[in-house]
């Protein structure tokens, strides 16, 4: 038993998992919506659009949240600005800003003579480097993002599932929308500078999606999106200590791993539950 907490006496760990922990709080107030609104393909596309400011504030001395966020937020408003577009649809306009900015950063990037190094540090990070100062920012994110989505909440669900009536009942879904993509700004910014801009994206939609699959209620959902954040991120660190793998990527992995397993055992439930209300030859003739 001693041997399966071993992990776990480790401060730098420890850390880990406390910063594992804030980040799946974070991710599952966020991550219900952006599944809910559809705008996976826009929180994928954010999570790489950052790499412009990153690149910027590095090699400007700055601080690289504040680049991601500004970096992230400019994509954002250029998705707002071309998603009337009549020429072409709003996933175009995402797939061709992401690979507009993306492409800006890899050439940003590419004069740092530690190109490679840096490289990997902005797509998969290292939640074992989590310091103190990292663990405040996440905190002080958490309090932040619960803040604006319980201010917006009725706003937020009448946007997602009927955004005429969000109109009717004057819940404005213009200021609606831009909080809604500050929120995912922040949120993927914050997660980018602790676990890397893949693992962030993994812990932003993973957990989220499989709490969508066994609960109905969206406070019910972000409960089970936290604890299923959770449980992925100690299973990982747990995994990556005796295994020697990557930890952020770990508990990516382990969430879409788990995301994978609710769903078959759903689908397999419901194959059971659909061949009992079936009646037999037998019970027909």
């Amino acid at each position: 038993m001693s041997s399966l907490v071993e992990p776990f006496t480790v401060s730098f760990v420890l850390r880990a998992l406390l910063g594992g922990v804030l980040l799946a709080a974070i991710c599952a107030l966020v991550g219900v919506w952006v599944i809910a609104r559809g705008m996976t393909f826009l929180g994928e596309a954010m999570s790489h659009g950052m790499l412009p400011g990153v690149a910027i504030a590095s090699m400007l001395g700055g601080n690289l949240v504040v680049g991601a966020a500004l970096s992230a937020l400019a994509m954002a408003g250029g998705v707002n600005a071309l998603r009337d577009s009549r020429d072409f649809g709003r996933d175009t306009s995402i797939g061709l800003l992401f690979i507009g900015m993306l492409s800006v950063g890899v050439i940003a990037v590419s004069h740092s003579r530690s190109f490679a190094t840096d490289l990997t540090a902005f797509l998969f990070g290292d939640v074992l480097a989590i310091d103190r100062n990292d663990l405040w920012l996440l905190a002080g994110a958490g309090v932040a993002v619960a803040a604006v989505s319980a201010v917006f909440h009725r706003p937020f669900l009448a946007l997602t599932f009927d955004p005429r009536k969000a109109r009717t009942l004057g819940l404005r879904p213009g200021p609606a929308n831009a909080a809604m993509t500050i929120l995912l700004t922040v949120t993927m910014a914050v997660a980018f500078s602790v676990v890397g801009t893949l693992p962030a994206f993994g812990m932003l939609i993973a957990p989220s999606a499989a709490a969508m699959l066994m609960a109905r209620r969206l406070p019910a959902v972000m409960l089970a999106g936290f604890a299923i954040g959770s449980t992925a991120t100690v299973t990982g660190l747990w995994i990556s200590w005796f295994a020697g793998t990557a930890a952020g990527a770990t508990i990516a992995a382990v969430a879409v791993l788990i995301f994978f397993a609710i769903l078959g055992a759903r689908r397999l439930a419901n194959g059971r539950l659909v061949s009992a209300r079936t009646p037999s030859p037998e019970g027909t003739s």
